[in-house]
């Protein structure tokens, strides 16, 4: 838990999304930063540790999730800064760059104007009271670890003016602060709102200046680099900031309603979904026909919220009363507040009675792949991102991303097809939707580093 003399910064990891809230207090008051939807999480470290809730802060608008902010700030009754530029349609305390918050007794906040992610973003600097000393800067979407927030969000128009802002506004952080200062970003934990992704956990200023290519390369080098490195990000993304923009609600968690086998049968063939939140192997050995699996286990609500036509009704279908809870509090994280239905048990249970029996596929690897391609012609179907087909492929391979395989299934060949990603989570929704749409699917549950291992012919662009 970093701390700086008196003052403790707690981070509040939302890992299925990428992103981190923070905590931070002298040990009696405190403040928050880009709190996500869930505030109970919050409500339940302010009641454990004795305190007193004073300011909510929002760096941006954001895109990759609804806020808490406004509802945790209603409920405590605290003051919720958001940037006296951003066109709200409620009430907020504004703020601009350069306006000073003295919260509690020793923590001293300076908010900075740092566009790039947003035209609007701002980075909060904390100052040590006590000693003077700027000891960290909470930096959202900007200065990230080894990285920075993507500037293309909000369109094509903007990217050009956006990517160059980002540019600026990192080096305005690491010339005001010591590079001794922490830095404590919301994105760049898996967030598709982060331009690039490194496996750091924590860094500095320092450690940002001698690695972070945002300050260590010309802008126009930095500019041409990370535009070419951007990829595509989630559909979802579309209805976040409206959502933010409108004041959101604090979600409802309460359980679903309970979906029996035949109420379950009627949504499926009503062309509703139906997800299996079930790991993918168990999933493949046997499952209610048409359901799609999107297990827990992976990147749940981003890539459902991806692929789903927004606004469709949605049935979970769990192991565990437990296991459909988690799934509404990544969903409801989103925006997608209430599920349909829902149900807990083995998946003969979901079917009981129908006169269905459950349906199933097979799963593989690299190597048997590698082998059935000696004996028969078979479609290899690759579903990762075009970024990573591009680096990488399997020879004759159709590649269509996972998020437009919904509205392109006619577009993969008859027969029997074998699908893969880069280590089977994706591979396992689309070979789901393919036996949904009453096609032959075997899902590869292996890691994309074995297939030039196995033997299959593998081309890398590129390479000598």
């Amino acid at each position: 838990m970093p701390e700086t003399d008196a003052i403790t910064v707690t981070p509040l990891e939302t890992p299925t999304l990428g992103d981190r809230s923070y905590l931070v207090h002298d040990g009696e008051v405190a403040f928050v930063v880009d709190p996500q939807r869930d505030i109970d999480r919050v409500l339940a470290l302010l009641d454990a540790r004795g305190l007193r809730l004073t300011h909510v802060l929002e760096s941006h608008i954001h895109n990759d999730y609804v806020t808490g902010g406004l509802a945790l700030a209603r409920r405590v009754g605290a003051a919720y800064l958001v940037n006296a530029d951003d066109a709200v349609s409620f009430e907020r305390t504004p703020v601009r760059d350069g306006d000073v918050l003295e919260i509690g007794s020793r923590m001293r906040v300076t908010a900075v104007a740092t566009p790039g992610h947003t035209f609007t973003h701002l980075s909060y600097v904390l100052t040590d009271a006590g000693t003077g000393q700027r000891t960290a800067v909470f930096s959202g979407g900007s200065l990230l670890y080894g990285a920075t927030g993507r500037p293309d969000l909000l369109g094509p128009r903007h990217t050009g003016d956006l990517v160059r802002a980002q540019h600026a506004s990192a080096r305005k952080l690491a010339g005001m602060l010591p590079d001794t200062a922490e830095v404590f970003p919301t994105h760049g934990f898996g967030s598709f709102c982060s331009a690039t992704q490194t496996e750091a956990t924590s860094s500095t200023i320092g450690r940002e200046k001698a690695g972070n290519p945002v300050l260590t390369q010309d802008e126009e080098t930095y500019v041409r680099e990370l535009l070419a490195g951007l990829n595509a990000y989630p559909a979802y993304y579309a209805h976040m900031a409206p959502a933010n923009s409108a004041g959101p609600s604090e979600p409802d968690l309460s359980p679903p309603g309970q979906a029996d086998p035949a109420e379950v049968r009627r949504r499926i063939e009503a062309g509703e979904w139906v997800v299996d939140l079930r790991h993918r192997t168990v999933f493949a050995a046997g499952h209610v026909p048409g359901s799609l699996n999107f297990g827990l286990d992976g990147s749940f609500a981003t890539y459902l919220g991806w692929l789903i036509g927004w606004g469709t009704p949605l049935t979970l279908l769990g192991e565990t009363a437990a296991d459909v809870a988690q799934a509404q509090r990544e969903l409801a994280r989103i925006g997608i507040d209430r599920p349909a239905a829902a149900a807990a048990g083995k998946p003969a249970d979901w079917v009981a009675g129908t006169g269905r029996e459950l349906a199933s596929f097979a799963t593989a690897t690299f190597a048997d792949l590698a082998q059935v391609r000696h004996h028969r012609a078979v479609t290899v179907l690759d579903v990762r991102r075009s970024d990573e087909y591009g680096a990488a492929r399997i020879q004759g391979a159709v590649n269509i991303p996972i998020h437009e395989l919904p509205s392109r299934i006619g577009e993969v060949p008859q027969g029997e097809v074998w699908v893969h990603c880069a280590a089977g989570y994706r591979a396992s929704i689309a070979a789901s939707l393919l036996a949904a749409a009453g096609r032959q699917p075997v899902a590869v549950d292996d890691e994309f580093a074995n297939a030039p291992r196995s033997g299959l012919p593998v081309t890398v662009p590129g390479a000598a």
